[in-house]
């Protein structure tokens, strides 16, 4: 190239941008802001900042265009997103090695059993549902990329850890398998989650443990489970492929999703406890998306299999962690504990230094402490009953 062509494409990247800057200036003529937005509480900055995105021109192009290059050259999207073959998308967080993930990893196993043992202070019974990964139940659909080292253990490792420590813990990926070698589709195929299928027949294992080890009180109660509307899903995956609108067509297709409602059934005897039903929370559940979206109806599904009620307090967003921390101190269970409580938690997050959000981090310390007390005791002293190795 020579010096002139040089120059001149300089120049013309410097007149490219004068003339996008003058078009984007233009803009704040006439622009204002509420009169509560001023410089020192920084929300006038967060409103001209956010002016100037939305009227920078050519901004969705550009945002468009690089990532329609990082997914056709590259095969890659953003952060969050491995893509797979025949369309299939996984969450990178099944992927990725973990930073500090050994010591997440026991400071985790020590809160599961702190907080069993903090139920079980109130006469609660912990079960576990861990819901496999999505890569573990389609790995045949994978790329190049393949889980990182830390992954590839982890649903067996722990469920032996729980089994360690007598948690109830029923095999979710056995059951989910084999139906999807039925034909069902158990998990969404540009989503992190599991379809209503999948979560019918989690919820159906975890009814029978609970059935077999700790039988509800009270009279049965008959839910019926009804086909809701179809719609075009947009997983939560294909966000992290910002694609639309320009580039639409080399998204991965939307999915049908045939939604479900559950409800009591009409024909439903009235106990004779009924005066008590506001008081009596026979299941609460806690969990992550998996339980929180009703597009799931995995609350629906436990009602039905349990023949009760659910209380959910499921938060989507959070983790598993949060939601629990949360419940711990809540007003619900001081005053009103469940026989069961369903701890919903993916096997992604055991790896994971998990938020706590607003809980005391010392007392999170000490239930993380008081687990592992007893963990060290349990492992040295095998020969005790399994009453005495509780305490």
């Amino acid at each position: 190239m020579t010096r002139s062509l040089r120059i001149f494409y300089i120049a013309l990247f410097l007149v490219t941008l004068l003339v996008l800057g003058l078009w984007s200036v233009r803009s704040f003529f006439g622009f204002s802001t509420n009169a509560d937005a001023t410089v020192l509480n920084g929300r006038w900055t967060k409103a001209v900042e956010t002016h100037y995105d939305d009227e920078f021109p050519i901004k969705r192009l550009g945002t468009n265009l690089w990532a329609a290059l990082d997914f056709k050259l590259f095969n890659e999207g953003r952060p969050g997103v491995v893509l797979g073959r025949d369309q299939w998308l996984y969450s990178d967080e099944e992927f990725n090695p973990i930073v500090n993930e050994e010591l997440n990893l026991q400071g985790n196993y020590a809160l599961v059993e702190g907080v069993r043992q903090t139920l079980k202070e109130k006469g609660v019974q912990l079960v576990m549902a861990v819901v496999p990964a999505k890569v573990r139940l389609y790995p045949e659909h994978l790329g190049e990329v393949k889980p990182a080292s830390i992954h590839a253990n982890l649903y067996k490792d722990f469920h032996q850890r729980l089994a360690a420590d007598r948690i109830p813990a029923p095999d979710l990926l056995g059951p989910l398998q084999q139906a999807k070698q039925n034909g069902q589709q158990v998990f969404l195929r540009t989503d992190t989650h599991w379809t209503p299928e999948g979560a019918e027949i989690a919820a159906n294992r975890l009814a029978k443990t609970i059935a077999d080890k700790y039988p509800l009180s009270g009279e049965p109660q008959r839910f019926v489970t009804e086909p809701a509307e179809t719609v075009t899903h947009k997983g939560d995956l294909r966000l992290f492929l910002p694609l639309d609108p320009l580039f639409e067509n080399l998204m991965p297709k939307q999915e049908q999703l045939q939604k479900r409602n559950t409800v009591a059934a009409e024909d439903q005897p009235a106990g004779d406890d009924a005066l008590f039903a506001n008081t009596e929370v026979p299941v609460a559940l806690i969990g992550t998306s998996y339980s929180a979206n009703p597009n799931w109806n995995f609350v629906g599904a436990l009602k039905q299999a349990l023949h009760s009620d659910v209380v959910n307090y499921a938060e989507d967003g959070h983790g598993p962690i949060l939601p629990m921390l949360s419940y711990l101190k809540s007003d619900a269970f001081k005053n009103s504990p469940p026989q069961v409580l369903i701890w919903e938690f993916p096997e992604r997050y055991l790896p994971v230094n998990n938020e706590i959000g607003d809980a005391d981090p010392q007392w999170v310390a000490e239930l993380k402490q008081a687990g592992a007390r007893q963990q060290n005791v349990a492992a040295n002293t095998k020969s005790e009953t399994p009453d005495r190795a509780q305490n």
